[in-house]
């Protein structure tokens, strides 16, 4: 940590004492070097396009000499509605990787690491399942495992564990550094020492005990690959550091740990503020009894725009752009759900987010399209089928296309009828996520899009403190990513002609409002 940053930070906790907010030993944040407790992949799928499918590539990485424990969650797109997760043990400076593939009528999870798993997956494979989206649990979207094929996944840090003979059990060739296998040692033989053992403590509950609160860490990577379509575009995790400073380890099968679970409730953003824009370091308490359990996680995510460019080229027909749009908190503002005489099943929204859910929960967004020469209109977009002439995004994890070019065969699909009328063929989008003059029905005198925070410090770059009781972020909590396609079909060579298919991925940018 630079100095800048520790005079800030330190500052910023001296002014949450002054308000009398004590043991702030750590606050949750995006950490911009990628490192963390908490690893938020934006985007899977293994979706087909031309009849060619997508395989999803994760990798995660424990870059300490601790044994950790790690719970893997996969979430479907429409409703974050969880289609497998499983307890992970990751060894000292351990990689594990894996891959999803298409089946018949969903999706699945294939490894060949040996890293220890709980349950273990099987060597076939493990496919997805729609349990959390059928029967009892229906939430008027799409029942069939068809939903599995996209959506996003998080890795949550549980905690390490402490007991020697335990980690040593998770720990390959039973080293406490995998780096300390000799080069004598073949690698095919480097294998998890006990995942039976291990598996039996976490399935009995008893393992907890040996589990000391998680430290971070954690690093990550996730490529989209179409072979038979030559491809292939990578993304990077959202890092979320001091996450918890309890342990979090559950038992294999559980719905915890989650993102509510951010212990102590505080968060900590850099932000522009003011007509200055000067770079701020804001931090906030998020009292239990009058904010949401997700508020601390969803404020460091929060954006009030986010931006991106587009390619749409018509000198190259396969030339095409795709946004990823995730919302990784949004199920945690939606309940309860009500069964309605007419089989309708509505999820009630409680803060944040716009909308109840049935078969979606809109949000209304501004967009407003550029091209190269500075040329700008509103622009629309367009859900198949329509929903309404305002634009809106419906999903949890959300796919935005430009000119119906559908890089990644979506489903979660809306299209931007790109490009500005009269303009060159491409450019940027900023999305925006209105907030004035709106309120919700049920909730009196509540804005949507809007968290409203407790005790607030803001640390200026010049070391200057200032506090107030009470705050508000402005926006969404999103993150995401945009793809563009490049084809062609007849590239010249000196030998003749041939198919050439290449791509590249952008992060979104974005801007935060804080009162």
């Amino acid at each position: 940590m630079n100095t800048f940053k520790r005079k800030s930070l330190y500052a910023a906790l001296a002014g949450l004492s002054a308000l009398g907010v004590t043991g702030a030993a750590q606050a949750v944040n995006v950490n911009p070097d990628g490192l963390g407790q908490v690893l938020l992949y934006p985007y899977y799928t293994v979706r087909s396009v031309g009849g060619n499918s997508y395989n999803t590539l994760l990798s995660v990485v424990n870059s300490t000499g601790s044994v950790k424990a790690v719970k893997v969650r996969f979430l479907e797109g429409k409703n974050s509605r969880e289609v497998l997760d499983f307890n992970l043990y990751l060894s000292p400076y351990d990689v594990w990787t894996a891959g999803l593939i298409q089946t018949a009528g969903g999706a699945m999870i294939k490894t060949e690491d040996t890293s220890c798993t709980v349950p273990p997956i099987p060597a076939g494979g493990q496919e997805f399942v729609n349990y959390a989206y059928t029967g009892g649990s229906a939430d008027g979207s799409d029942p069939s495992l068809d939903r599995t094929r996209e959506g996003y996944f998080e890795i949550i840090e549980m905690g390490n564990i402490t007991q020697a003979t335990y980690a040593a059990y998770a720990t390959h060739a039973a080293s406490w550094a995998r780096a300390n296998i000799p080069a004598s040692v073949p690698l095919s033989t480097a294998v998890a020492f006990n995942c039976t053992a291990l598996g039996a403590l976490d399935g009995a509950g008893t393992l907890g005990a040996y589990v000391a609160p998680p430290t971070g860490g954690l690093f990550g990577g996730e490529t989209l690959v179409n072979v038979f379509d030559g491809t292939d575009y990578t993304a990077d995790p959202v890092a979320l550091d001091a996450f918890s400073d309890v342990t979090l380890w559950y038992v294999s099968g559980s719905i915890f740990p989650n993102l509510t679970q951010s212990s102590p409730r505080l968060s900590t953003v850099f932000a522009s503020y003011g007509s200055s824009l000067t770079s701020e370091l804001v931090q906030t308490t998020w009292p239990a009894l009058t904010t949401l359990p997700a508020d601390p996680v969803s404020a460091v995510l929060m954006h009030d725009y986010i931006m991106n460019e587009y390619v749409i080229d018509p000198a190259n027909s396969s030339a095409g752009t795709d946004w990823v749009v995730t919302f990784p908190t949004k199920t945690f503002y939606y309940g309860p759900w009500y069964l309605f005489s007419d089989g309708s099943i509505i999820g009630q929204v409680q803060g944040l987010f716009q909308r109840n859910y049935y078969d979606g929960a809109c949000d209304n967004v501004d967009l407003r399209i550029f091209d190269r020469e500075e040329r700008s209109t509103t622009a629309s977009l367009q859900f198949s089928p329509q929903r309404t002439s305002t634009p809106q995004i419906c999903w949890e994890a959300n796919v935005i296309t430009f000119n119906n070019s559908n890089v990644l065969g979506s489903t979660n699909l809306s299209n931007v009828p790109a490009p500005v009328p009269s303009g060159t063929p491409n450019g940027w989008l900023r999305i925006g996520f209105p907030s004035a003059g709106y309120t919700y029905t049920h909730l009196a005198g509540l804005a949507y899009h809007v968290l409203y925070g407790g005790a607030t410090t803001r640390t200026s770059p010049a070391g200057v403190v200032t506090t107030a009781a009470a705050s508000t972020y402005y926006g969404l909590p999103t993150i995401g990513f945009s793809v563009n396609r490049y084809g062609y079909n007849n590239l010249p060579t000196a030998t003749g002609t041939v198919l050439s298919n290449y791509g590249g991925n952008f992060i979104h940018k974005g801007s935060r409002r804080i009162n």
